[in-house]
């Protein structure tokens, strides 16, 4: 089992370059997390499962852009009376899925509640996807799909619209956050990279580097000497 510290990347044994992204589910009880999740990872949906209780996680292997990626999704339970698990939940979490149920309004209003929980315990750059789950059930909704994407555009959060029970948008949210949690970490590493090459040009473009302290031997060195590397 990975550990909540672990790094966000390390070598895999055939030492290519792989990835582990911590991602929450949270939300109001009975929204359908555990669902999305067991739909997800093992394509199983149960119409009578009952409320989390505790946290689980499960492991999922995603290609993205050819390099592996794993997604630890961890999943616990919406009631308030486990709430105290909060601060090791959000610990190290780069994205998150924040679930409500189209047909129960209610959990539709805990959203700012939930968003408020994730920043105030997890970097606010968390990626974080707003799902209005349970499209199936369009005779009894409650929540219209334009106001779920209208708070979430508020919010900056992505958005979309799954059925755990159909699998209607399941994998596609998942990898949605994957993805662009992904894309950001590339950009970093392309920009660290950016950065260092110009470190480099700017002691190979010619210039000497004058050291100083050293009065019995020459003032300066060029690209070359004791500072090339």
């Amino acid at each position: 089992m990975a550990s909540e510290g672990e790094e966000e990347s390390s070598q895999s044994e055939s030492g290519s370059q792989d990835y582990l992204f911590k991602i929450v589910m949270i939300g109001d009880s009975s929204v359908g997390k555990s669902n999305l999740l067991a739909r997800f990872a093992r394509n199983e949906f149960y119409p009578n499962s009952k409320s989390t209780i505790g946290v689980e996680f499960q492991t999922q292997k995603l290609l993205i852009d050819g390099k592996e990626v794993k997604a630890q999704i961890w999943d616990t339970a919406g009631q308030e009376r486990f709430r105290a698990v909060t601060s090791a939940y959000y610990r190290g979490a780069v994205g998150a899925l924040l679930v409500y149920d189209i047909s129960r309004r209610t959990t539709f209003d805990s959203v700012g509640r939930w968003l408020n929980e994730l920043h105030t315990h997890s970097d606010m750059n968390v990626v974080t996807i707003l799902v209005g789950n349970k499209s199936d059930l369009k005779d009894i909704r409650e929540v219209p799909t334009s106001e779920g994407k209208s708070l979430a555009e508020a919010q900056g959060l992505f958005f979309m619209e799954t059925s755990a029970l159909d699998s209607s948008n399941v994998t596609e949210a998942f990898y949605t956050v994957v993805r662009e949690i992904y894309s950001i970490l590339s950009r970093k590493v392309f920009q660290s990279q950016e950065q260092r090459k110009g470190e480099l040009a700017s002691l190979s473009n010619g210039k000497t580097v004058v050291i100083q302290g050293q009065p019995d031997e020459p003032e300066s060195v060029t690209k070359g000497g004791c500072c090339s590397s």
